[in-house]
Order: structure tokens, then C-alpha cells, then sequence
């Protein structure tokens, strides 16, 4: 088995040793940075496959942080934080981060984000097919199935889950779906990304209430749940 490495970047010793002690528990290797200037210096040396970030560092912004990061690297990004203003986490996403947990936080809740980003690590061409659950998205064919039944979507409405299911487990904000789906001149236009939502969603049969698929994520944008498909009923 291929070593997966996790930077945890915080400047409290006793959240990295937790989170140490937490991820090493699920076969992951842990190494610990204290600030942004160690943080860098390890993303070099170590490699790492996924980097847990605080944003309150001694030295430096963690959203600048991100940013420096990115300017060579695609590792994800997942920041763990106590900021829970939606103007913090949206900034935090729009430098390049890949998700956004508010501390305190439950472990389950962070390992499933932690093997979410990692699946996505690593890139190589496009899924030409994505299972979410009982959904199945083929780009191919542009068709989507839900528990085998075709499901008809207009091509706005496909794309929108076709980005949502390739980043499933993972925030995608307002500003990336508007942009990326109907260009730069509609990225704030997020009550139109509203109403897509809801018509994707009474399609999919998904209560907003109580989702299968479609999480909002209040102020900040989208995630598709992550889930196993479901087995043949009696297994």
C-alpha cells in the first residue's frame, strides 16, 4: 500500500498531537508543521497527499498560506478552523482550499472529509462515469440513472451535478458553480443557482430537509453527499 501522508498545519501542539494520534489510528502517516514557513518547507520535503490547515498561524494568514501553496502545487487543502463567518470560509475556498471544517468538530465527520479529498488526490484524466449512492452520472453518454431509472435533466441541470458529483464530499461555492457552469458575468447571481438547485433536487427526489444527495452548505455553496452505492436488497 502506497504511504498516505497528511501535513496537519496548527500552531497548538495538543490539536496536532490529537489529530496525529486520530489519523494514525486509520493507517494514515501524520507530519506536523507549526507555522506557514514550516508548513512550506515540509510540502517540499514530505509530499504530502492532503494538508489539515489551521488559518490562525504565528507567521503568517493561513489563506496565505493557500495561496502560496498553490501557486505550485494541487495537494488538497482541507482547513480546520475556529473562524465561522461565511465571508472566512468562502475566502479560504476561493485561495484554493478544497474544504472547510469548523473547529470543534466531530472525528467521524473529519475522517469522511479526509477520505473524500484524498480519493480525489492524485488526478489523472476525468471519471468518464460517477457513482454517488444509488446515482450514476455517465459524461459519456451524457445520461444520468437513479437506481436504474433514467432521469431526464436538462443540460444547465447536468452540468451542475456532474460538478457537484466529481467533487462529491467536497464544499463547492457559490462563486465556482456560477462561474464554472454559466461564466463570470452570472458569479453572483446565487439566487438563479437556487433555483437550479431545487429543480435538480425534485428531480433527484432529494428533501432538502432530509438530503441523499444535495447538502447545502448556508452562505457558502454545495456538496454532494459521499455514500456507497446501495448492495442488492438482503445483502
Amino acid at each position: 500500500m502506497t504511504d498516505r501522508r497528511i501535513l496537519v498545519v496548527d500552531d497548538e501542539a495538543q490539536i496536532r498531537k490529537f489529530l496525529r494520534i486520530a489519523l494514525e489510528a486509520h493507517g494514515l502517516t501524520v507530519v506536523e508543521a507549526a507555522s506557514g514557513a514550516e508548513a512550506i518547507a515540509k510540502c517540499v520535503t514530505d509530499q504530502p497527499q492532503l494538508v489539515i490547515l489551521d488559518l490562525g498561524l504565528p507567521d503568517q494568514d493561513g489563506k496565505s498560506l493557500i495561496g502560496r501553496i498553490r501557486e505550485w502545487s494541487e495537494v488538497p487543502i482541507l482547513v480546520l478552523s475556529v473562524r465561522q463567518a461565511e465571508l472566512e470560509k468562502v475566502a479560504a475556498l476561493d485561495a484554493g482550499a478544497n474544504d472547510f471544517v469548523v473547529k470543534p468538530f466531530g472525528m467521524a465527520e473529519l475522517l469522511a472529509r479526509v477520505r473524500a479529498l484524498m480519493r480525489g488526490a492524485g488526478g489523472g484524466d476525468a471519471a468518464v462515469e460517477v457513482v454517488v449512492g444509488d446515482l450514476t452520472i455517465d459524461f459519456a453518454r451524457h445520461e444520468v440513472r437513479l437506481a436504474g431509472e433514467p432521469v431526464r435533466l436538462t443540460r444547465r441541470e447536468f452540468e451542475l451535478l456532474g460538478t457537484l458529483a466529481r467533487n462529491a464530499g467536497r464544499i463547492v461555492t457559490h462563486g465556482q458553480l456560477l462561474r464554472g457552469i454559466w461564466g463570470k458575468a452570472h458569479e453572483n447571481d446565487t439566487q438563479y443557482l437556487r433555483v437550479f438547485v431545487s429543480q435538480l433536487r425534485h428531480k433527484l427526489g432529494d428533501d432538502p430537509a432530509d438530503p441523499k444527495y444535495i447538502l447545502n452548505e448556508p452562505g457558502v455553496g454545495y456538496r454532494m453527499i459521499d455514500r456507497p452505492p446501495s448492495g442488492p436488497a438482503g445483502s
